[in-house]
């Protein structure tokens, strides 16, 4: 029941405003769906609007990207409506790094109707000297909120913003994107505490906000759930583009975890073939209901496999002309999906007419790739990724003796692969005399990272100058003067950085904090 007591949010996350914003099919597909998602929230009257992170696909987004999204936020987020809930907590905590603490409603320069709640991605994360990201721009201009940003890399103290409606009291925490690896580490370390409120704490319906890697991406590249408290009553899992938008429940901490995954496909993989779905989540007292919104604008998504050996029937490596035979085929299994891709949007006049389809070949077994490229030129007037609807995958194939020859064959085999593993890999195969000795493997390939990625095109440099005058100071603390006292003791900062290195220290800040302990 929509009452006084209960409390309305549109949850969303991973929107990606401008992926692929330059593309003559696929440019305007983020800010349709942005606009969908902002006209739903008005339209349902919510109270407020929670995004999970990676509002923004780049972490400069283009004056194009940002006049849009300022465009749709002002457009649907303000006006005279009255907001119906309170603010308990302290604002100068909450919202520390804006240079106006308080929420945007309170302002009495601005107008809102819908105030918009957000953490930061590892896309639109904080970058540069000054730390800002897009989202301090949009808070500066009073649009939204940015809460769930950590200053420290000793201690994460994740304090939530109390709101009170009616009877109802709800505790918003969130935090914003941290490299997974620190994340789980400081995890392990009893580094992270979540406050809660002095009073009436069992009165209080909590919501955490994340912006990780739910699945496992290594030893410690993802967030297990068992590390988050267990006095949480819903988890918003951002970061994760699968739509797993029904909550699930956690047996273990008792809680229940909401993943809404994005509203743009940014890769053609399974996962982003799932329906799009935000949420419309109801809160009073400590019970909640939360109801999936399919999305009608996001461009339709069909992905195939297709694993050629299975198909002894119709072709075998050794038959005469056996590449236009698996092409006719492919030909066949690509025009199926686009004719369900057109029945399925039928009766809906918002789904882009151009689907996404995707038809991954397995030729393992002896069988040859043929001309992907030309292949999907055929589909150019009927599909919105004419460039690359096939890509062909091999599996290890294993020999009589065991000899493993199997690899994976496609142009985008680097797919996936981080720039810093990219720096380690080189660094772990070069040569010793081009080792680094002042600087860590990882915090340049965090700079290179942030270099290639983030387009901040001094970060090399500042690093470089960071750990240079860092260094001179250290010199001169010691006392060091003559060459050989110099080249020992930068062999012993060497052996330092290989230390930081395995830590998993990143930043300047961990490198200081870590520098000092070490001594």
């Amino acid at each position: 029941m929509d009452d006084e007591d209960t409390f309305k949010i549109l949850i969303a996350t991973d929107i990606h405003l401008g992926y692929l914003e330059k593309d003559a099919v696929r440019g305007n597909d983020t800010f349709n769906t942005f606009d969908e998602i902002l006209k739903c929230a008005k339209q349902n009257q919510v109270d407020f609007i929670l995004l999970g992170g990676d509002l923004f696909h780049e972490n400069k987004p283009s004056r194009r990207c940002l006049h849009s999204c300022i465009s749709l936020l002002r457009k649907y987020c303000m006006g005279d409506t009255p907001i119906l809930f309170d603010v308990l907590s302290d604002q100068a905590v909450n919202f520390s790094n804006s240079k106006f603490p308080w929420v945007n409603y309170q302002d009495e320069n601005l107008n809102i109707s819908i105030p918009v709640f957000s953490v930061h991605g590892n896309h639109d994360d904080p970058t540069g000297a000054d730390g800002l990201c897009a989202l301090d721009l949009l808070s500066s201009a009073g649009l939204v909120n940015h809460f769930g940003r950590s200053q420290s890399v000793e201690r994460i103290e994740i304090s939530p913003v109390l709101l009170q409606k009616g009877s109802t009291k709800l505790a918003l925490y969130g935090i914003g994107s941290i490299p997974d690896e620190r994340l789980y580490r400081m995890f392990v370390n009893n580094q992270v505490t979540m406050l809660r409120p002095k009073e009436d704490q069992d009165q209080w319906f909590n919501l955490f906000t994340i912006h990780q890697n739910r699945s496992k991406h290594g030893a410690t590249n993802y967030i297990p759930e068992q590390f988050l408290d267990d006095f949480l009553d819903l988890v918003v899992w951002g970061h994760e583009h699968e739509c797993l938008i029904n909550p699930s429940r956690n047996e273990q901490r008792l809680f229940y975890v909401t993943q809404p995954g994005s509203s743009v496909a940014t890769s053609l993989s399974p996962g982003e073939a799932v329906k799009k779905h935000i949420g419309l989540l109801r809160v009073k007292g400590r019970k909640m209901n939360l109801q999936k919104i399919p999305l009608h604008t996001v461009r339709q998504f069909f992905i195939q496999d297709l694993v050629l050996s299975e198909h002894p029937d119709l072709f075998n490596p050794d038959m005469p002309k056996v590449n236009q035979r698996v092409e006719a085929f492919c030909q066949e299994k690509v025009e199926a999906m686009i004719e369900e891709a057109e029945r399925d949007r039928l009766g809906n006049p918002l789904t882009p007419e151009k689907p996404l389809i995707r038809l991954r070949v397995d030729y393992s077994g002896g069988f040859e790739a043929f001309n992907a490229t030309r292949f999907s030129q055929k589909f150019v007037e009927q599909v919105a990724n004419p460039k690359d609807v096939v890509h062909f995958i091999r599996q290890k194939d294993v020999g009589e003796e065991g000899v493993d020859f199997g690899q994976l064959l496609s142009h985008s085999s680097t797919e996936g692969l981080r720039v810093e593993d990219l720096v380690k890999e080189y660094f772990l195969t070069a040569e010793k005399t081009v080792q680094l000795s002042l600087l860590t493997e990882q915090g340049m390939g965090k700079a290179v990272q942030e270099y290639v990625d983030k387009e901040e095109k001094d970060a090399i440099e500042e690093l470089i100058r960071y750990q240079l005058e860092k260094t001179q100071r250290h010199l001169q603390q010691r006392g060091v003067l003559t060459e050989e006292e110099i080249d020992q003791e930068v062999q012993r900062m060497e052996r330092g950085g290989r230390h930081l290195q395995q830590r998993g220290v990143l930043t300047e800040e961990e490198i200081d904090h870590e520098g000092e302990r070490w001594g």
